[in-house]
């Protein structure tokens, strides 16, 4: 199949400096860490944990640092050898999630930083069920992003658009918030979390 652009690839220049601002930031002790302390919680210790579309590498490397068993998928090739500069004891995986060759058993599925509203167009769906096929028992999937004032060149995600394409998939939501401090759901900003539905249940 040809390989489809996302929406981050074809942002071209708007993106360039983002895993160096982000490394700034770290560099300067800037608490960057609010998707990993929740994804922390959801898991027991030395999970096994996917972080797609893992950037710079800011999640993965504080999920690692906490003892989980980290795969980091990117595929932006500037923002792996960003990753790899400012974290050189992660391993990133330089690979889109729909062609990444991974093994299943996922105790969790990291999806934040907007990555679901920067996918390729019409692969929303292709995406959610790749990484429910990923998840072992009892595996769970965190996804974040923006619903207004986020990146411009990210598409408008509705949430009940995005919740339609879970339950498409199998997955069901047990989480919706405002926020990683779980603040209750607001207009700016949503944070999910998503596992496989029971399919004895009534809805999503």
């Amino acid at each position: 199949m040809p390989h489809r652009p996302t929406r981050w690839e074809l942002a071209g220049d708007a993106t360039r400096d983002f895993g160096e601002r982000l490394a700034r930031l770290v560099a300067e002790g800037a608490d960057v860490d609010g998707e990993a302390r929740l994804a922390d919680v959801l898991v027991p210790r030395g999970a096994r944990i996917l972080d797609v579309g893992s950037g710079m590498g800011r999640v993965s490397a504080a999920l690692q640092a906490r003892g989980h068993r980290v795969t980091a998928v990117e595929p932006d090739p500037a923002l792996v050898e960003q990753s790899r500069r400012t974290y050189p004891g992660l391993a990133v995986t330089h690979a889109d999630i729909l062609e990444a060759d991974l093994e299943p058993g996922y105790d969790l599925v990291v999806l934040v930083g907007n990555v679901m509203a920067f996918l390729a167009e019409g692969t929303e769906r292709e995406v959610l069920g790749t990484v429910r096929g990923l998840l072992g028992p009892g595996g769970r999937v965190l996804v974040g992003l923006h619903l207004r004032g986020g990146p411009e060149t990210a598409r408008h995600y509705p949430p009940e658009e995005l919740v339609a394409d879970a339950a498409a998939c199998g997955l069901a939501v047990d989480l919706h918030a405002g926020s990683y401090e779980l603040h209750p759901a607001g207009p700016d900003y949503a944070v999910w979390v998503l596992s496989v539905a029971d399919p004895g249940a009534d809805g999503g």
